[in-house]
């Protein structure tokens, strides 16, 4: 029985998550339409350029994204503590970017004398309000109304675009993390849309790799401003950001789409990214989930150990996916 998308997320088990849409048969993200001749691959752009708009006003950072030909992929990280300190005014604000709100929020913000009744209504208007700014389903419908808004107009038919309600896979630790991430930045190398990472239009890693180029050799490579910070390993004072370095990531994922593009099964791999000694990641299952990782993991994924820690904070009463989560390792 599918689970609502509520009971997919729980922040004390991680804020860390991999969300998904694909478009309804026959739509397209890019690409040419043989029946009508249309070429589509500008809307790729609308996702990209949407996405960055939309985590400037939510406490949501991206982590990566990838926009394909009929679908997308994007790994979120919740910041609730971003949204908590966030004024009353500022939330209204922000709010006020993407919808109408009300007459009592505009008085609000304009300084106007409000009794102590309509107060309160302003509180409870903010609290919902600060609480939909973090939400990934709040998210996830602005981007996907908003796109198909735009697709159906372009095409002057109405109806649905999107297949149904994105999906939603919570990344329980640093090894389903680094997974999912080099998973979504080398869904173009996979699928042959790209030969390399910096080659990757509408992706995280073009992005990351293009501004890490642009920095020079003896300092710390750049990052974007609009993507979560890769910010080292974990240690103490450790700021806001993705647990690995960004030299190690970009290593990794250049390594991993050669082993995608040759395809040599039995192959001796002589040096072993950082990363995966780190988190002692066996090779060979590392590049098959990064082949598979959405069709061979579900809702929670982790390692057994994390999956066995944190199962219930999503509501399930059975440990699930045991035995796939054994192939993260």
């Amino acid at each position: 029985m599918p689970r609502s998308r509520k009971s997919q997320i729980a922040l004390e088990a991680t804020p860390y998550y991999h969300c998904t849409s694909r478009c309804v048969r026959r739509a397209f993200l890019c690409g040419r339409d043989e029946h009508s001749g249309n070429d589509y691959e500008h809307r790729r752009g609308w996702i990209e350029q949407r996405i960055m708009a939309l985590a400037s006003v939510y406490a949501l950072d991206i982590c990566a994204y990838a926009v394909m030909s009929n679908h997308y992929h994007i790994v979120v990280h919740i910041n609730a503590e971003k949204a908590k300190a966030w004024s009353d005014t500022e939330v209204i604000q922000r709010w006020h970017t993407l919808y109408a709100g009300n007459l009592l929020s505009h008085e609000y913000l304009a300084g106007k004398d409000l009794c102590d009744a309509q107060l309160k209504v302003v509180s409870e208007l903010v609290a919902e309000w600060r609480e939909r700014l973090g939400s990934i389903s709040w998210f996830m419908r602005a981007l996907n109304e908003d796109i198909a808004r735009q697709a159906n107009a372009e095409d002057g038919c109405t109806g649905r675009f999107w297949e149904a309600r994105f999906k939603s896979q919570a990344l329980l630790d640093e090894t389903a993390l680094a997974t999912c991430l080099a998973y979504v930045d080398l869904n173009p190398i996979r699928t042959q849309m790209a030969a390399t990472p910096e080659t990757s239009d509408f992706t995280s890693t073009k992005e990351r790799m293009a501004v890490a180029q642009e920095t020079l050799e003896s300092s710390e490579p750049h990052q974007p401003k609009n993507l979560f910070p890769f910010v080292g390993y974990p240690r103490q004072d450790m700021p806001a950001g993705l647990p690995f370095r960004l030299q190690d990531y970009l290593e990794l994922v250049d390594w991993t789409g050669r082993q995608l593009r040759d395809d040599k099964r039995g192959s001796i791999y002589s040096e072993i990214p950082p990363i995966l000694e780190r988190l002692n990641i066996d090779v060979e299952h590392w590049v098959y989930n990064t082949r598979h990782f959405e069709s061979q993991f579900k809702s929670l994924v982790g390692t057994a150990i994390s999956i066995k820690s944190k199962f219930q904070q999503f509501g399930y009463q059975r440990v699930p996916g045991l035995g796939l989560a054994e192939l993260l390792t």
